[in-house]
């Protein structure tokens, strides 16, 4: 077999890895993607979050070459993913929700087989597969049938592969799926370390905590449009302040605590008491310190005091109409939908 050796494409010196503008995809009478805009640093971990069928993994396909949009633009790291796809190619690896591999291989010879046709030698393709394996905790499951790997080590391998020829740009359509915990957080670290090493990732995903955890930034997206976008923090405090959570030691002193809690911060119709705390909204952290003294002074003495930030379930609620138990999932509502995880051996 001949392989053709191609030079690789530079990115352009731009600060963006992605820059969309308007995007629009139609199948049939379904508008899948509904003028989608994005722009994603370059070195950084940019998050998709919605449910299925908001049109994320479509909008990858775009970014990725894979579909033409139907109208608008898009451009990563300066070139049209329209006029100029070939070199956009070379700038990306691909990771869907579902390892594209041959089964009836070995891990070391799929990563060979990739390896030999994106243009590298023999001996370097051999190379590259131990140390991709080694990288993903499967060396001990090189010579395997995929066959015989769980969900989990089939995922990694299909990163792996994505990987071979180190891209600048890395799109990840939902990449925990399925996962067991253990795995997940491996993923996640291996994510990590992908941008510290020079890359940009862009992750679409269902779970909450994923977003949360890994972007730097994160669009959320409904219906084939991004309904906010922001950083996990400023997407918190769009949709309200942070709330103390008091847990009084005696019981009998809640209401005093309540009195005091209401007078102090300066909130009587929004304080609340939920299994045994008070709840109420916290607008101004300088106060923390001066219902503290309060309470200390009337001699109550508290078991449990946080100031909790709004969670990106509340964001999705308050943007969408529709929480987390409907659509986009938190890891452990997902795992109990997808029934038992298979053990990794």
């Amino acid at each position: 077999m001949s392989i053709q050796h191609t030079k690789l494409i530079a990115p352009n010196h731009s600060d963006w890895a992605v820059e969309a503008s308007g995007l629009v995809k139609t199948f049939g009478d379904n508008r899948a993607v509904d003028g989608v805009n994005l722009n994603v640093k370059a070195g950084t971990i940019y998050g998709v979050l919605g449910p299925n069928g908001a049109g994320k993994t479509t909008t990858i396909r775009m970014l990725a070459t894979l579909l033409r949009p139907d109208a608008g633009s898009a451009r990563i790291f300066g070139y049209d993913v329209v006029k100029e796809p070939q070199k956009i190619r070379q700038l990306i690896g691909v990771t869907g929700q579902y390892a594209s591999v041959d089964e009836a291989l070995s891990a070391t010879e799929n990563l060979i087989i990739f390896s030999r046709l994106l243009g590298l030698g023999r001996a370097e393709a051999k190379r590259k597969a131990a140390e991709l394996l080694e990288e993903f905790d499967l060396t001990e499951a090189a010579k395997r049938p995929l066959k015989n790997f769980s969900g989990g080590m089939r995922r990694r391998l299909d990163l792996a592969a994505s990987l071979i020829a180190q891209p600048p740009l890395i799109f990840l359509d939902e990449p925990t799926t399925g996962l067991d915990p253990r795995t997940r957080n491996q993923m996640w670290d291996t994510i990590r370390r992908l941008v510290k090493s020079g890359s940009t990732v862009l992750l679409t995903t269902q779970y909450l905590q994923e977003a949360d955890e890994l972007a730097d930034r994160i669009a959320v997206i409904d219906h084939g449009r991004v309904v906010a976008e922001g950083t996990a923090d400023e997407l918190k405090e769009s949709v309200g302040t942070s709330s103390l959570h008091l847990s009084i030691h005696d019981p009998q002193n809640m209401q005093a605590a309540r009195r005091i809690v209401e007078q102090v911060l300066e909130v009587q119709s929004a304080v609340s008491e939920e299994g045994g705390k008070i709840l109420a909204p916290m607008e101004d952290a300088d106060r923390v310190a001066e219902l503290l003294i309060a309470l200390r002074e009337a001699g109550i003495k508290l078991d449990e005091f946080s100031v909790q930030k709004p969670t990106l379930d509340e964001v999705f609620l308050t943007i969408t109409g529709h929480g987390v138990k409907d659509d986009v999932l938190t890891t452990s509502d997902k795992w109990k939908q997808e029934g038992e995880v298979r053990v990794e051996k």
